[in-house]
């Protein structure tokens, strides 16, 4: 038997894997985005209907709006700050300290996102929410976080940073301690301060982590979902409402399945278009030279 044919046979359950699970289902998709199918009925063609409604739909692009806001928002908080907690837990402490730090910042992304959301209502209730409680403590008048259209995207943050920092910060520290510990002693040795190792050192060698951070927070952040729906239920009225949940709500609520699969192909092309120029750009600043 050949080589090439031991080959496919390794890759066979992946490829299947691939095919059925992700290949049909795209396929599908794009067949069904020029269709009307409410999943009772069978799909009636359409052409181009689908695509003209979603060029007409001003509660979509209301809905585009808002998960632009939640890139702009989540995107540099997880980035910038799983770097500075990760800098943080990576300094010259104790085994058991680094231990203790990774199980408290990663804990909360392996905890059901549905239960802890229900806790996190109640910390966010403007009467007996106990974060209020605590601003009221420093004269802070009680905050409306799930009722007014501005607050709401603090409190998605906020939940957010709780729940989802842990995977930036791992992906951070593991990059931290793989950087050869000669390069600051040479560093050292030549007079280089601490300031002058980060800049130097530190970020030019992070910089395919943080590549790799950028692009999966911003892809995640596009494709929001699991906080607006569980924290404000996309309220109040669409004001955090992502494209995402507007998705689930045409398919599963209105069961216009053919339309759905529209706004599921637009968001991937926009996805795509960003991912795309976010690695023409990484040529010019993403260092993958470790000599």
């Amino acid at each position: 038997m050949s080589n090439t044919v031991v080959g496919l046979l390794f890759l066979a359950p992946a490829l299947l894997f691939f095919v059925l699970f992700i290949g049909e289902p795209v396929v599908a998709t794009l067949y069904l985005s020029f269709t009307k199918y409410n999943v009772i009925t069978p799909a009636k063609w359409i052409g181009f209907d689908n695509i003209k409604h979603l060029f007409s739909d001003d509660r979509l692009w209301l809905t585009y709006g808002n998960t632009l806001k939640y890139v702009l928002i989540l995107t540099p908080m997880h980035a910038i700050l799983g770097l500075l907690i990760a800098l943080a837990v990576n300094r010259n402490i104790g085994k058991g300290w680094k231990y203790l730090y990774r199980t408290i910042f990663y804990f909360p992304v392996l905890a059901t996102s549905a239960a802890v959301a229900v806790a996190w209502q109640f910390i966010f209730s403007k009467d007996f929410g106990i974060l209020n409680y605590l601003l009221g403590k420093f004269g802070v008048s009680p905050i409306a976080w799930m009722q007014s259209p501005h607050w709401v995207y603090v409190a998605v943050a906020i939940y957010s940073f709780w729940k989802f920092i842990g995977n930036a910060f791992l992906y951070y520290l593991i990059g931290l301690q793989s950087i050869p510990a000669a390069l600051y002693e040479a560093a050292e040795i030549d007079g280089a301060n601490k300031t002058q190792r980060f800049f130097s050192i530190t970020l030019p060698m992070l910089s395919p982590t943080i590549f790799f951070v950028l692009v999966t927070t911003l892809i995640g952040a596009t494709q929001i979902f699991d906080e607006p729906y569980l924290i404000t239920s996309g309220g109040p009225g669409d004001a955090s409402r992502s494209v995402n949940m507007y998705i689930y709500e045409v398919a599963f609520q209105h069961h216009e399945m053919g339309y759905a699969s529209t706004l599921s192909l637009s968001l991937f092309l926009i996805i795509l278009c960003v991912t795309v120029f976010q690695f023409s750009i990484s040529k010019k600043w993403v260092n993958y030279d470790r000599d």
